[in-house]
């Protein structure tokens, strides 16, 4: 092969230059790849220009189509000749054909005559000797166009076009991993600020390092206020055994789930938290620091202590089996078994006495009465004095409500000669109940705000009546309420109760015992 002249040499020179610095002027793959095949088309004086890389199955696919008009060919007339393009590939040479319908190598394929190839210059794209693809140009209409100066000068642009196709692949690639991770990122970054609980995570040093919107939230703290921050600064309550205990998490690596803490803290007032402490570990399981997760138990044990008041006045068998979403406003009639008893004398007692003492007298009393009627599972209305309204059979339904108001009468008397045993002689005070079956409308009365569930009627008045009749120890039940429990319970005949709006005397009995 002959040399060719200098200025033909200077010529490929400078079009390789410019070659390169075309092809490297981008790392977006398609545009390199168009960049690639209108450089090659200009150059050769080719008609047409075809890039072909291997696929994720290793075939060979056209990738770019190109015309000297710099325009992307249809795929309709991607008409090449596979024959060259497989020799290149199989002996990894380029190939140059002057006239490819009268070369010897490949005049007698069908193809090249039917298409009606003549001048193909084709040669290999490799990286590192491993061949990426191919590059195609052809001229349909004229014979002898490419010479071995075209195909020196594609060979050697080849190899930098190779490596500027595998650079952008690879850009390619880092772009899709980056994207990927960042909306790995993007959504760890949502589940963790979705996270109910508070998340702190501190190093090796008790610096803290990230934290959540809910740690924020739950500690009264701004992101600035908690990271970058040791964790007994910005955390006070985090000192003293809690830090000792982060710091044997760290060094055993064990978890520790459940410690509570109450306490205080600025801008939050009274606060209680439930902390568990786990060891951060790398991918090597070497410990780089701890997590802390915070959850707010403040609201949970107001409602708890709510609930145990609440459970001072109803049952909790009672509260157990009610439905707040079923609650509402307004009434039902319903049948139930009402009992009040009252402290007797403790009007004229009281005024003896300083009102602190006075008070401290009354609710041992009064909770005495109130365990006796929730022991029975039954409802408590409300303390009015030094008396109690109750009432079974409501809100759930008792069959034997009658005989579970007597129990708790009995229950009171004694209750109360128990609490009598441990009070001073003066203190020593005496109670009277009126039990009394009936109707009443119950349900709840009042504002969305301020609710009551309540007991009216006359049954209830007519309980209360009898109970104000009752004498010092004494039981009295109604002749309706007793025809419930007879033959359960002893009792004695009293004198009618004279109750206010009856217009006869209510048949009462006196309660001795149980059977």
């Amino acid at each position: 092969m002959t040399n060719p002249p200098p200025d033909a040499q200077q010529a490929n020179l400078l079009a390789l230059a410019d070659i390169s610095q075309v092809v490297n002027s981008s790392l977006e793959l398609d545009e390199v790849l168009c960049i690639v095949m209108d450089t090659i088309v200009r150059l050769t004086g080719a008609e047409r220009g075809f890039l072909m890389l291997h696929n994720e199955n290793g075939d060979l696919e056209i990738r770019v189509a190109r015309n000297w008009e710099r325009e992307s060919i249809d795929p309709s007339e991607y008409a090449i000749s596979r024959t060259i393009v497989n020799r290149v590939v199989a002996q990894g040479n380029s190939v140059l054909t002057t006239n490819a319908q009268e070369d010897p190598r490949f005049g007698n394929q069908e193809s090249i005559i039917l298409q009606g190839l003549r001048s193909i210059l084709c040669a290999p794209l490799k990286v590192k000797g491993t061949l990426i693809g191919v590059i195609y140009a052809d001229n349909r209409i004229r014979s002898g166009i490419f010479t071995e100066r075209e195909r020196n000068l594609l060979a050697a642009f080849a190899n930098q076009a190779a490596v500027a196709i595998e650079n952008a692949r690879l850009f390619e690639s880092v772009k899709y991993s980056l994207a990927e991770v960042t909306a790995l990122k993007g959504l760890m970054d949502n589940v963790f600020a979705s996270i109910t609980s508070g998340v702190i995570t501190a190093d090796n040093q008790n610096r803290i390092t990230l934290c959540n919107h809910a740690a924020q939230a739950i500690l009264g703290h701004s992101h600035a206020d908690l990271v970058g921050q040791c964790l007994p600064e910005a955390l006070p309550f985090m000192a003293g055994d809690l830090i000792q205990k982060v710091d044997n998490v760290r060094m055993t690596g064990q978890n520790v789930v459940g410690l509570e803490f109450d306490g205080s803290l600025p801008g939050r007032g009274p606060i209680a938290l439930s902390l568990d402490i786990s060891p951060l570990k790398d991918a090597t399981q070497t410990t780089q620091g701890v997590a802390i997760v915070l959850d707010d138990l403040t609201d949970k044990k107001h409602l708890e202590g709510q609930r145990r008041l609440f459970e001072r006045m109803v049952s909790p068998a009672v509260i157990d089996q009610l439905d707040p979403d079923k609650l509402q406003l307004g009434g039902k009639r319903g049948e139930i078994t009402a009992l009040f008893v009252d402290i007797r004398g403790f009007t004229r007692f009281s005024e003896q006495l300083a009102p602190e003492n006075m008070v401290l007298v009354l609710n041992r009393y009064l909770a005495v009465f109130a365990e006796a009627v929730l022991a029975q599972e039954g409802t408590i209305d409300k303390f009015m004095g030094d008396a109690v309204m109750a009432w079974f059979n409501a809100p759930i339904p008792q069959p034997d409500h009658t005989l579970r108001a007597v129990r708790a009468a009995l229950g009171i008397r004694a209750a109360v000669q128990r609490l009598q045993n441990q009070l001073p002689p003066e203190y020593r005070l005496s109670f009277g109940a009126g039990i009394h079956y009936g109707e009443a409308v119950l349900g709840l009365v009042g504002t969305e705000k301020r609710l009551e569930y309540t007991a009216i009627g006359d049954s209830v008045n007519t309980a209360k009546r009898i109970q104000e009749n009752a004498g010092a120890w004494q039981i009295l039940i109604s002749a309706t309420a007793f025809q419930f429990v007879a033959g359960r319970i002893n009792v004695r005949p009293a004198e009618p109760v004279l109750a206010k709006g009856k217009r006869q005397p209510v048949e009462v009995y006196e309660i001795i015992g149980m059977v």
